[in-house]
């Protein structure tokens, strides 16, 4: 693709107008399709493509915008590592879903963090936030740190930090996503897992106490899960 500001805002425009003609599909369909952009993006320049995803929420907003952008920028190994938190915060402009706030989080936030070019004072000061999203995202950002899956190698002490600033929360959206946490980080550190949730007993959320127990019990975070799979 040519790379010029007229063609960030046409290729931007031309990825809007296909996810539009998708409205109603399946996640697989806009995968494909986000495939494809990724193919004809794969050369472009690192800056080029984040601006491209960046134009690409300019007033679409909805779940399938956020998807494309997100992975466009996350398929393309450039552009992730060009990310600065100018960049990091116009993605997160309009987050409002668990939905957003997982593909923000999992896509882009985390891996940006992993690799440093995140403070933690950024983080953190999503955790301080008045916008129970913006607290899920903190919790979020730290499941590629340690999930396998992701890439991640482990990092007991930036997770335990966000959790820390968060044992408190009763925000459903936020006792999910701290038990998520605490879930993932326990496949690394189970030890200091265990630590965390003897030290905040009285803090925690019983479903966070629970959940995450599980977990260090069973592999599960649901017993009646485990002993289904038991009995089969």
């Amino acid at each position: 693709m040519p790379t010029g500001s007229d063609s960030i805002e046409s290729a931007a425009d031309e990825i809007a107008k296909r996810i539009v003609s998708l409205r109603g599909s399946n996640t697989e369909s806009i995968r494909v399709l986000r495939r494809e952009y990724s193919k004809r993006l794969a050369n472009s320049p690192a800056r080029f493509v984040v601006h491209v995803a960046l134009r690409l929420l300019c007033n679409n907003t909805t779940i399938a915008h956020r998807f494309v952008s997100y992975e466009l920028v996350n398929k393309h190994p450039p552009a992730l590592a060009s990310l600065t938190e100018k960049d990091i915060k116009q993605f997160g402009a309009g987050i409002d879903s668990w939905g957003s706030v997982d593909m923000f989080g999992c896509y882009l936030t985390g891996l940006a963090w992993r690799q440093h070019q995140l403070s933690e004072r950024l983080i953190h000061s999503w955790a301080r936030s008045k916008d129970r999203w913006w607290r899920r995202a903190a919790l979020v950002s730290t499941v590629p740190l340690n999930s396998k899956a992701r890439g991640g190698n482990g990092d007991t002490n930036r997770t335990l930090e966000v959790c820390e600033l968060l044992a408190e929360d009763r925000d459903d959206m936020v006792v999910k996503a701290l038990s998520w946490a605490l879930r993932e980080l326990a496949k690394r550190d189970p030890g200091a897992v265990r630590e965390f949730l003897t030290r905040n007993h009285d803090r925690l959320a019983a479903r966070v106490i629970r959940e995450v127990n599980n977990k260090l019990s069973t592999g599960l975070k649901n017993t009646r899960l485990a002993s289904a799979s038991m009995t089969k």
